[in-house]
């Protein structure tokens, strides 16, 4: 029987084989605390036990359709994310006989803050947009989790090279909301655009995404 570094590192190949574009790991302890619950007043994991295999998908402007929201069905990249994570939990537990779960989406469910554990887990840095920047993919990415019984290595962070350095403020000048201000992104200016497109009226909402399609970054990939 493998250890729980090599199960994790194997569900992170098969991540991928599912499907994902990327896939991390991190411990749920780092994530009780982490930047965004700390902001919110909130706890960032409901427990501190196991790991979360952080997963994501890439959502290029060529492929609008991903990210269509339709009333209480989400967006047609997430049911992607999700059956990924649900065969992923599957497959740990059919494999390895390891608990595992899809975490869900919301924190109100109890969820968990995703670009706080992809940025933990090596993934990508957190850009001006408020946003994760994932090398080769830039910010056109979502991400979903699932839960494993599993004793994660707690590493630090990678540092990295900040991913905005030279950028002259693409982001900024996109945003239609003036979410940027401030200097300092503001939730509830962008969550205004966002309530005003659900209360449309329209079946299939395509969301802004005027500063994450206006970020330069991963245009190479």
């Amino acid at each position: 029987m493998p250890d729980d570094r090599e199960i994790i590192r194997k569900a992170l190949h098969k991540a991928r084989e599912l499907g994902a574009d990327v896939a991390g790991a991190v411990t749920a302890k780092r994530l009780v605390d982490c930047p965004s619950a700390v902001a919110d007043g909130q706890r960032g994991s409901q427990t501190d036990r196991g790991t979360y295999i952080v997963f994501g998908l890439h959502h290029g402007p060529e492929h609008p359709e991903l990210d269509l929201w339709e009333a209480g069905r989400g967006t047609p990249g997430d049911r992607i994310l999700a059956r990924i994570g649900k065969d992923l939990a599957r497959w740990l537990q059919e494999t390895y006989g390891i608990r595992a779960r899809l975490i869900p989406y919301r924190i109100s469910d109890g969820g968990i803050y995703l670009k706080d554990a992809a940025c933990m887990a090596g993934i990508g840095r957190m850009g001006r947009n408020n946003l994760v920047i994932v090398p080769g993919y830039g910010s056109k990415i979502r991400f979903r989790a699932v839960w494993a019984d599993l004793d994660c290595p707690e590493e630090p962070s990678p540092e990295g090279e900040d991913p905005c350095t030279g950028c002259e403020g693409s982001c900024i000048r996109a945003c239609p909301m003036g979410a940027f201000s401030t200097g300092k992104f503001s939730r509830a200016r962008c969550l205004a655009r966002m309530d005003a497109d659900k209360s449309s009226g329209r079946e299939r909402i395509d969301h802004c995404r005027a500063c994450e399609l206006a970020c330069p970054a991963g245009d190479e990939g």
